[in-house]
């Protein structure tokens, strides 16, 4: 009886031994003798000691950070550079056996791959189309990246740090194409009051009378301010209404 206790004993432990457990959020790569046999999904699963070896991949979704990145633009403009890859691994043998560390190789290949991207581009186009820049490096990195199990989900570019000098240039160019549409502003302004004007000048001149009524009416606004002093040009031809109407007024007395 004790033997058959010792027996049942050694049985157990032989059987936890090659007991393996896999998590939801990783896969088993098998290997048998040296060679890729399967690969197993989450669960506990039978590995044999010395004939079978199994390595764990985790398939959750990763983010790299790529470090600031010297670059320069197609127009030759000097820039640094980050951004944050977001890739899973969706066939866990290739990505063990195909590279030996899937993580760094991503990496690097996207630091390069971002550099490349930039030096194709200008300075405008890389701070206007952000986003376009960004798909670009997303599509060359997943293509390379197919072969070894791996999908890139998306590749955002986070800052973007110019030199001081081109900040004072940008803001030069910036102040200047302000005033330059000011100034188209203002002088659309003086056509469109100019136009006004004429309009205003040819409805005065077309009525009897007209222009000495707005005359007056000018004078009356600008005797409200008792602290100014009016020089006013009159016409000759009032002058001498007045002076008519003056003689008229004498002969009547």
């Amino acid at each position: 009886m004790d033997l058959i206790y010792y027996l049942v004993g050694v049985a157990v432990i032989l059987f936890l031994s090659f007991l393996r457990q896999i998590n939801q959020y990783e896969r088993g790569v098998l290997f048998t003798m040296g060679r890729y046999a399967a690969t197993k999904n989450p669960g506990w699963r039978l590995v044999v000691p010395v004939f079978q070896n199994m390595k764990k991949v985790d398939i959750r979704l990763k983010a790299v950070d790529v470090a600031n990145q010297e670059a320069i633009t197609k127009d030759n403009v000097s820039c640094q550079i980050n951004a944050v890859i977001y890739y899973k691994v969706v066939d866990a043998a290739k990505a063990f056996i195909e590279v030996e560390n899937f993580y760094y190789a991503v990496t690097q290949l996207a630091q390069t791959t971002m550099r490349n991207v930039v030096g194709a581009v200008t300075l405008d186009e890389l701070l206007s189309q952000r986003d376009a820049v960004s798909d670009k490096i997303k599509v060359i990195v997943d293509q390379i990246t197919e072969a070894w199990g791996i999908s890139v989900d998306s590749v955002d570019l986070k800052d973007i740090v110019l030199p001081e000098t081109m900040k004072r240039t940008m803001a030069k160019q910036a102040e200047a194409e302000r005033e330059k549409r000011a100034v188209i502003i203002n002088s659309e302004g003086e056509v469109i009051a100019a136009s006004n004007l004429a309009k205003a000048g040819g409805i005065l001149s077309a009525v009897p009378g007209a222009l000495h009524l707005r005359t007056l009416n000018t004078i009356n606004d600008i005797s409200s301010d008792e602290s100014n002093t009016v020089v006013f040009v009159t016409p000759v031809e009032i002058l001498r209404a007045l002076e008519g109407f003056n003689k008229k007024k004498n002969e009547e007395k």
